[in-house]
């Protein structure tokens, strides 16, 4: 095996888990000074020159860009409720450190810093270290009903934590008399090896001493998530998102990496993908739409099957779905449809969502939220059909399309000037079509 095989499985072994945006400092260290020999101050740009395409993955995933500069959504809201990102001593209207840097922007929220472009480790967001450096997760459930958010639901620590298959090296220490490769079967190849205590230089670049040591219970499990992905509630301690109640009343058996990170050919995708991601969001459902004609009418069953262990959509209360249906002539013109434009008001069935509402079960957004109201989002393995009768005069065809949206109607509107389209703008995720 050629030790570039080797490198790429090392590669896939240190870093099976960037998997979700992470933490709040939970340490006293956190009002010290950190210098720049702290762990955390390590850029994601020292992992890249050996780990190259983890890093490719990474810097195009939504991790990499989690903080209020890169994700528009995030962005908006943190100005609004918060402040300049690039802006330090910024504070919430409570008067205490920016909640939401806890989990987006994790280096950051070590050293209690708002000026997230003061260093590049905290304008990485949710970079390498951030998760490697994740010890032993403690769960989000605090006292009085308060929750551990990111780094307060977890033990870190200063060594970087692997999955496993690659980190375990004391026995190659004990036997390589002082080989620093790591890897003793005689490639003329090798690199030397930072992950064995010592600092190296690799391609003339210095790369600091960066111990590892094997940790799979952390890094090969949902433990890795839940920090951040777990629940979020409001000031009223109203449920913002619960993906990891969705999960565990699931039932399910395979964890989140399994989805979001899968492996293969011995390396784990470090793209981790969400609800931006089209490709993800094109294997959550089976969507299926059977339709005869019985008289003048059509019968048409729209069949809708989550197949993730949580709700779809999960996360963001913003986030949902919407189903249209449109029969159409044999020039393609249209002659029936669900609803003209969105179907929230004309056909409510087709507008997959939750509510959140005030004192009085009036809709609102989250920070004013006392309750949540209806949900028709579909649960965790959910099979829902969808009935609709249609005129059959000059029908040939029924199309049935699926779409998700990352806010709802009422927010792509207001926020029209500050989020670019192509981030608020439908996603076409599923499509199926009958011939009459």
């Amino acid at each position: 095996m050629s030790f570039t095989k080797k490198r790429v499985a090392f590669l896939a072994g240190i870093s099976a888990s960037l998997l979700g945006s992470l933490f709040i400092i939970n340490s006293a260290s956190a009002n010290t000074k950190a210098n720049d020999k702290s762990i955390h101050h390590i850029s994601a740009s020292v992992c890249k020159t050996c780990h190259k395409e983890t890093y490719k993955q990474w810097k195009g995933s939504m991790h990499a860009n989690s903080t209020a500069f890169n994700d528009p959504i995030h962005g908006t809201f943190y100005r609004k409720v918060v402040g300049d990102p690039g802006k330090e001593g910024v504070k919430m209207k409570n008067g205490k450190y920016p909640v939401c840097l806890q989990c987006h922007a994790p280096n950051a929220a070590k050293d209690k810093v708002t000026k997230l472009d003061s260093k590049p480790a905290y304008a990485e967001g949710v970079n390498c270290i951030a998760c490697h450096t994740l010890k032993t997760f403690k769960g989000t459930k605090g006292k009085n009903g308060k929750l551990n958010l990111g780094l307060k639901a977890y033990e870190y620590t200063d060594k970087i934590q692997g999955t496993g298959r690659n980190s375990n090296h004391l026995l190659s220490n004990l036997t390589a008399g002082g080989d620093e490769f790591g890897f003793t079967d005689g490639d003329d190849d090798k690199k030397p090896n930072p992950h064995l205590g010592k600092s190296v230089t690799v391609d003339g670049k210095e790369i600091p001493a960066l111990p590892m040591e094997s940790n799979p219970k952390q890094l090969r499990t949902s433990d890795a998530c839940m920090g951040c992905h777990d629940k979020r509630n409001n000031s009223h301690g109203v449920p913002l998102c619960a993906t990891g109640d969705e999960y565990i009343s699931s039932n399910a058996k395979a964890d989140c990496l399994s989805c979001h990170m899968p492996t293969t050919g011995g390396k784990s995708d470090h793209s981790m993908g969400g609800g931006h991601s089209l490709a993800m969001l094109q294997r959550s459902v089976v969507f299926y739409m059977e339709s005869k004609k019985e008289g003048n009418m059509i019968k048409s069953v729209v069949t809708m099957q989550n197949k993730q262990p949580h709700t779809m959509p999960t996360g963001a209360p913003f986030r949902n779905l919407y189903l249209k249906v449109t029969a159409y002539d044999k020039t393609g013109n249209v002659v029936w449809e669900n609803a003209k434009g969105h179907p929230g008001k004309t056909d409510k069935k087709a507008f997959l969502k939750l509510t959140l509402v005030d004192a009085d079960g009036k809709p609102t957004g989250p920070p004013t939220a006392k309750g949540q109201g209806k949900d028709t989002r579909l649960k965790a393995f959910e099979k829902r059909d969808l009935n609709y009768e249609i005129p059959a005069k000059d029908v040939v065809l029924v199309r049935a399309e699926l779409y998700y949206n990352l806010l709802w109607p009422g927010l792509v509107k207001k926020f029209s000037k500050k989020i670019p389209a192509d981030v608020t703008a439908p996603k076409l995720i599923a499509t199926s079509e009958n011939a009459l």
